[in-house]
């Protein structure tokens, strides 16, 4: 060999070794000194975490490493990004996609599709979403749940985001709000439409059965389109058909459906709702646990408040609304239609949820959510309160905002106990959604009250369940806020503060994060979140949004590349 020559191969091996004592030495971002919970559930450590581009380079001692950027986490604890299991930010994200009320928890990703989905969506459907629309104004410029997904990344959002399709959107797509059973046709094209988006990269299937039109589903219709998305290794999850009267038959339907549609399912925020029903908690966890020993895979997820929120049509008869909210107003301005719902919400029965009933007292429901300006001085208020004022009934007051409102009506209902929340809390395969949309208190988004779970979900589990009450470890929680949802999801890379993981990081002081929102006073961000990394960028900054957008859409393990 000429000396040329080895002298040649002697500088490209000193350049070699050069760039890769570079590479393990340089990084984009080092976060030096914190409290590490990788979010598999062990025990923490204190080292450093280097990032380069959107991922986890190294995990140790990096004092003696380089970075464009050194963040100080000396004191305060660093841990895989949360996922938030249920979010309700579908529209909020479009008009505010900082989404500071969960990024100041925390948060790193959203996952949406409880029965109603951004897609896909016809043209009836476009127009009454736009009709639809309350404070918050946007354009439907999609079509395809991934059309939507890619919009938000596009426009720009701090977390990252995913969605199940939901039954309902499907079911509304092909036979619209009647009710009414698809025909084989109809059938073949509501399979056909779950396929397309589940190869486009959906999680799978989502329900919300106790609302209208997904009540009218049958066991069956839901079996079917869970079998398709089951051969792109979907989920299926489920607002369950009840969470009440017949909870624990309810928890049978979405076991068979994970059986005989071979699918791994999860109960969306695990409850026993009325009191009369608290009782049967117990049960159901024997039922989920039963199963999960006969290999199937079945898990939940929860919010940690006793009271739910949803709309005043959740205390209404089903039948009401076969057809949609346009045949509801004209039924309860009918009045001997009036007459049978009024005598329905009155008589308890197993046949339907009435949360009305299941609340037990119009002291315990508060009117949060109006369209109609006029009827906005009521916010805040309980429906004793306003049927005290207008001197009718709380059943009659109910029809009559419905109609003045032309809405739903936002309502928020005292239906849980605490001690069967902290027994949910301890249950391994739980894991945390907020069931509410990530705000901010300012602009539009002050016209209504939001539950204060939309502040505070991820920071009170955090503050007053592991740090005051000890219900469980701190790292036992944030193993139930990263690995397990990223696990049961299937999501690529996700979930673990890992080499080779995208940088979805928090870091928060274990010793002053809680939620600070309140019933009484919802718009209040929580406090103790510090820093937030989302793929590699920073999206919180001692507190502050530093003005860029790095959520991605994330897709299902069946998508076709």
């Amino acid at each position: 060999m000429s000396m040329t020559m080895k002298f040649i191969i002697s500088i490209l091996l000193s350049l070699s070794f050069f760039s890769i004592v570079h590479s393990q030495s340089t990084f984009d971002v080092i976060i030096r000194g914190g409290l590490i919970y990788d979010g598999s559930g062990g025990k923490p450590i204190k080292a450093d975490v280097g990032i380069v581009a959107d991922k986890v380079a190294k995990i140790g001692d990096l004092s003696k490493a380089k970075a464009m950027s050194v963040v100080d986490a000396n004191g305060l604890a660093v841990a895989p990004g949360f996922i938030n299991m249920l979010s309700w930010s579908t529209e909020s994200l479009l008009v505010d996609g900082r989404s500071l009320g969960e990024l100041k928890q925390g948060v790193t990703t959203q996952i949406m599709g409880e029965g109603w989905s951004m897609g896909p969506l016809n043209d009836a459907m476009k127009k009454q979403v736009k009709d639809d629309q309350g404070d918050l104004k946007w354009e439907v410029s999609w079509t395809t749940l991934a059309e939507y997904l890619q919009h938000l990344e596009k426009k720009g959002v701090s977390q990252n985001v995913a969605s199940y399709i939901g039954a309902t959107t499907i079911r509304m797509n092909v036979l619209g709000e009647r009710d009414v059973q698809p025909t084989p046709a109809q059938l073949q094209q509501m399979r056909d439409l779950v396929e397309k988006e589940m190869r486009a990269g959906a999680l799978g299937i989502g329900t919300s059965l106790i609302y209208a039109p997904a009540f009218y589903a049958k066991t069956e219709e839901i079996i079917e389109l869970c079998k398709v998305a089951s051969k792109y290794k979907g989920k299926y999850i489920s607002h369950m058909r009840s969470e009440g009267n017949r909870f624990e038959e309810a928890v049978d339907e979405l076991i068979r459906i994970a059986r005989e549609a071979n699918i791994p399912a999860e109960i969306y925020h695990l409850k026993a709702a009325g009191k009369d029903n608290w009782h049967k908690m117990d049960k159901v966890i024997a039922k989920v646990e039963a199963a999960r020993k006969q290999g199937l895979k079945i898990t939940a997820d929860m919010y940690n408040y006793p009271a739910g929120a949803t709309g005043l049509e959740a205390s209404l008869p089903p039948w009401v609304l076969d057809g949609g909210y346009a045949e509801l107003f004209k039924r309860i301005k009918d009045p001997e239609t009036r007459k049978k719902i009024l005598e329905e919400m009155r008589t308890p029965t197993d046949k339907w949820e009435n949360l009305r009933l299941a609340a037990g007292s119009p002291e315990r429901l508060i009117l949060v959510g109006f369209k109609n300006d006029k009827l906005k001085p009521l916010t805040g208020k309980t429906l004793g309160e306003v049927a005290r004022m207008r001197g009718t009934d709380p059943e009659n007051t109910i029809l009559d905002l419905i109609v003045e409102d032309q809405s739903r009506v936002g309502t928020v209902y005292f239906l849980m106990d605490e001690a069967n929340i902290r027994k949910q809390i301890k249950i391994p395969w739980v894991s945390f959604g907020s069931d509410a949309e990530s705000i901010a208190p300012e602009g539009h988004f002050l016209k209504s009250n939001p539950h204060p779970r939309a502040y505070g979900n991820f920071a009170r589990l955090l503050g007053k369940y592991v740090r005051e009450e000890k219900v469980i470890s701190l790292e036992e929680a944030i193993r139930r806020l990263s690995s397990l949802p990223a696990g049961n999801l299937g999501l690529d890379r996700r979930g673990l503060l890992k080499k080779g993981y995208f940088a979805d990081v928090v870091i928060f002081d274990p010793a002053s994060i809680a939620d600070k929102a309140t019933f009484e006073k919802p718009h209040q961000f929580a406090v103790g979140v510090r820093d937030v990394f989302v793929n590699g960028d920073q999206m919180l900054k001692d507190g502050n949004h530093t003005g860029k957008f790095s959520g991605r859409a994330l897709w299902g393990p069946g998508k076709v590349q």
